[in-house]
């Protein structure tokens, strides 16, 4: 099949951001992608003013791109954080601040994803009480995006540039899906599975995807070792997505990848102009 087979977006947070974030998804669309995806654009405010969201949303819309993912609300995300939600105090009322919100700008946008960042292990604090308030808000936050028609995705990043993060292997973040969709009976919550994060933590991606593709909401790939574009490391990724989509996973791929010392729009050369549309 190869890469000419998958839909893929293009992750706004990691790509074009040489460019305000206003001029991104015009540059997305640009560059031939019809879908985008975002990390929550205002690490500093989980519930930013009107204007801004309406900015956003009218760049996104005057672009002509589909929005497809958006993080929740996840603290210093390029930075030391790793989410808020299983964060006592401050961070965790930011995180339950922002779902609404969230999920209100994603049903604006008809956008069907809502990824929601664990957050680190905290010195001093039990993590057994750090993982109760996760699955309090995971399970509030999984009952706003029922309300929108959208999934909830549980992410697992990896150990080695992440290693106060919890959930960093495939059966850890499948582990937090179910119980949450067990917490809330709506079935909602879904794996993100990063493929990227997931070679980083040493696993066997083909094992993986065999395992855990019917619990898989969303895909994002970057190759290794690097973080670059496809080619670029030594990840056989079109091989990976293939087996994804024999298995019956035909969502969104996103690109989450750094281009190097390039402008982003040149990062794309590994995939043909006509497989970057919207399918």
């Amino acid at each position: 099949m190869g890469f000419a087979e998958q839909r893929f977006n293009v992750n706004l947070s990691i790509l074009f951001t040489e460019l305000p974030l206003l001029e991104r998804p015009a540059a997305a669309a640009a560059a031939g992608f019809g879908a985008v995806e975002l990390w929550w654009p205002w690490v500093d405010s989980p519930t930013p003013e009107r204007s801004e969201l309406d900015a956003l949303k009218s760049a996104i819309e005057d672009a002509g791109v589909q929005l497809t993912g958006l993080n929740f609300y996840a603290g210093q995300l390029p930075g030391p954080d790793r989410g808020a939600l299983s964060i006592p105090g401050t961070e965790s009322g930011k995180f339950r601040a922002n779902i609404d919100v969230a999920a209100g700008f994603a049903q604006s946008l008809g956008c069907k994803a809502l990824n929601a960042l664990y957050g680190n292990r905290v010195e001093g604090v039990d993590p057994a009480e750090q993982d109760a308030l996760a699955l309090e808000n995971l399970t509030l936050a999984a009952r706003a995006a029922d309300r929108i028609g959208a999934v909830l995705l549980i992410e697992t990043l990896n150990g080695p540039e992440s290693p106060r993060y919890p959930l960093v292997s495939a059966p850890a973040g499948v582990g937090v899906v179910d119980k949450v969709n067990e917490a809330t009976g709506l079935g909602n919550a879904r794996f993100l599975m990063d493929l990227y994060h997931l070679s980083m933590n040493g696993e066997d991606l083909p094992s993986v995807i065999e395992r855990y593709a019917a619990k898989t909401g969303h895909v994002q790939i970057a190759d290794s070792p690097g973080r670059g574009a496809p080619g670029t490391g030594s990840l056989p990724l079109e091989e990976l997505l293939d087996q994804l989509r024999k298995a019956g996973y035909d969502g969104w791929v996103g690109l989450e990848y750094k281009p190097g010392d390039r402008p982003s729009a040149e990062a794309f050369d590994w995939l043909p102009r006509d497989a970057r549309a919207t399918r």
